[in-house]
């Protein structure tokens, strides 16, 4: 994913400036705008293609995580997280060791704690090292 984010990304913005850029000129110049035409829809779908690509991934793993928490709550309470956690507060728990995760995941239900204010409780800190 680095590479769609630091390599691909930039790459298919300047192939959609450097197309528009052309596409332009030859209007001017009235000569083969089908071909420029083509060239700028090609670019476009091109950005379009991998920003989605980049939202697939992020989203998918954002549901991996949801799972993840889900189980590792179950496994060291019994019991299911709370519903009212949303996926911001639950990818911020992920951080937090499991002496602290399941006080910290009602305290976040509880009180409604943003992502940097459940960052800022947590003592034990577990870094995630997969994410993309």
């Amino acid at each position: 994913m680095l590479c769609i984010t630091f390599i691909t990304a930039p790459l298919a913005i300047i192939v959609l400036v450097w197309s528009v850029v052309n596409w332009i000129q030859v209007l001017s110049s009235e000569q083969n705008i089908a071909n420029a035409s083509l060239l700028l829809l090609f670019s476009l779908c091109l950005v379009f293609a991998v920003t989605i690509i980049r939202r697939y991934a992020t989203k998918t793993q954002d549901r991996i995580i949801r799972m993840e928490e889900q189980f590792r709550h179950y496994r060291l309470t019994g019991q299911e997280l709370s519903p009212m956690l949303k996926i911001s507060q639950i990818i911020a728990l992920r951080n937090s060791s499991d002496d602290e995760f399941p006080e910290l995941c009602e305290r976040a239900a509880a009180e409604n704690l943003n992502s940097a204010e459940i960052r800022s409780n947590i003592k034990h800190w577990r870094s995630d090292t997969m994410r993309i």
